[in-house]
């Protein structure tokens, strides 16, 4: 039998795991490569051989995605399988166009077919793009399951953009263990919250390790997913969360449709600050796509550490990154702070950016006057330290979910911006929580 020569199209994240899952043991599936995209840097490297198998003793290479056709021609590719998140369903069938076009099939993984079993409950938290607030949900789970008396264990969509062989199982519970890990700050983002708040993340590379570390040690596991992808762990609960700011993307998203249809829970974020009409709007799309699901309206609350640093002052805002990148926001919380807490100004950095950062402007017209958290690399934090130096301003104004200021060496006055889920009206989503555990057998 020949061997179906298959090229995965992935960001280091869904592509790893649907490797494990589905491809690296079928002898049917050769895969002759992978590709890198969103994330600088993850391109040019090789999915080491302790991961990839006997099958793979030399590891397999990750290219550039830009490089499709010519991969298919030179690796004589049968297949592309696409397999990361968080892209216009215009731009999957673009890839799947070029794909076709230089002669490969194409295709997308049932995510059912990646789900693994756990031994403990699962509750998923997804969402339908980047940055509706996936976290601040999982960490009000966490935080109501704790004192329902459980042990939570949360399991972080991966991030392994070091070592993969190194990052195969992780496991924080410290500040001083992501410090002595070398974390980017997206990866601090979105571990430093749950640590500070007594979870125990659990991330890596191979999911099916990861799991078990988790389940030795929790008596139910929160799955916090990364942009809008799927669950790597069959839920027992699937919940799903949608942004008032962006109202018809919970139709136009890859795989965020596929997690607003499949949900148990639609949580509408954001209702303080949402647009008129819109939470009505989503109410009635939910109700058309997804009558099974049970509807959550919830507030995304701001503060600030020094609301004084921010009442009547020229601000920086230094934004979410991914949230802005692609997420497509034009902002985050702070500017939400910004005009909560009265900002004379908010200060423009574009024409102040350096390096990768005025790059990412670049590559991201969208974004508007604020300047996203990304940190990928030395070099991108060096330019985003050396973008907050250049921009004349009062103060900054932190509104990431990490503490920038144990990474960065900031030269002005700083105060940090946090945000937390909080209920909005009824059902609230402690409630369904305290439903799906009276449901549980024991």
């Amino acid at each position: 039998m020949v061997a179906t020569r298959v090229l995965v199209l992935g960001a280091a994240g869904r592509d790893f795991h649907d490797f494990a899952t589905v491809l690296r043991d079928d002898p049917a599936i050769e895969v002759v490569g992978f590709t890198g995209a969103q994330i600088p840097g993850i391109d040019r490297r090789t999915f080491p051989a302790a991961l990839a198998g006997p099958r793979y003793p030399q590891g397999i290479e990750i290219h550039p995605e830009a490089e499709l056709e010519h991969l298919i021609a030179t690796l004589r590719v049968d297949e592309v399988i696409l397999a990361y998140s968080d892209l216009a369903h215009a731009t999957v069938m673009h890839l799947a166009s070029r794909a076709l076009a230089a002669g490969a099939s194409f295709r997308l993984v049932s995510p059912q077919r990646t789900m693994l079993r756990s031994t403990r409950p699962v509750i998923a938290v997804t969402a339908v793009r980047t940055g509706c607030g996936k976290s601040q949900v999982a960490r009000y789970i966490a935080a109501t399951l704790r004192r329902a008396g459980h042990t939570v264990g949360v399991c972080r969509h991966p991030m392994p953009y070091g070592d993969l062989e190194a990052q195969r199982v992780q496991r924080f519970a410290t500040i001083a263990e992501l410090d002595a890990a070398g974390v980017t700050i997206e990866e601090r983002e979105d571990y430093e919250p749950h640590v500070l708040a007594g979870s125990v993340v659990h991330t890596g590379v191979d999911y099916a390790a990861v799991l078990r570390a988790a389940e030795a040690e929790s008596t139910i596991v929160v799955w916090d997913g990364g942009n809008n992808d799927t669950p790597f762990f069959r839920p027992d609960l699937w919940i799903t969360i949608v942004d008032p700011f962006r109202v018809g993307h919970e139709l136009g998203y890859h795989p965020g449709e596929t997690n607003f249809r499949a949900a148990d829970v639609i949580v509408i974020n954001k209702a303080d600050t949402a647009p008129p009409g819109t939470i009505e709007q989503l109410v009635a799309t939910a109700a058309a796509v997804n009558p099974r699901a049970r509807i959550v309206i919830a507030r995304s609350v701001v503060t600030a550490d020094d609301p004084e640093l921010i009442r009547g002052k020229r601000v920086l805002l230094v934004e979410d990154g991914p949230t802005l990148t692609h997420g497509e926001m034009p902002f985050g919380a702070g500017f939400v702070a910004a005009r909560q807490f009265g900002a004379a100004a908010v200060v423009d950095p574009r024409p102040h950016a350096v390096g990768r950062i005025a790059e990412l402007y670049r590559r991201f017209p969208h974004v508007g006057a604020a300047l996203p958290a990304v940190g990928y690399s030395r070099e991108e934090v060096r330019d985003l330290e050396a973008t907050i130096r250049a921009t004349d301003c009062d103060s900054v104004v932190i509104a990431t979910p990490a503490d920038l200021g144990h990474v960065l060496r900031l030269d002005r006055p700083a105060t940090r911006v946090r945000y937390e889920l909080a209920d909005h009206g009824t059902p609230t989503l402690a409630d369904e929580l305290h439903r799906f555990l009276a449901g549980r057998p024991g």
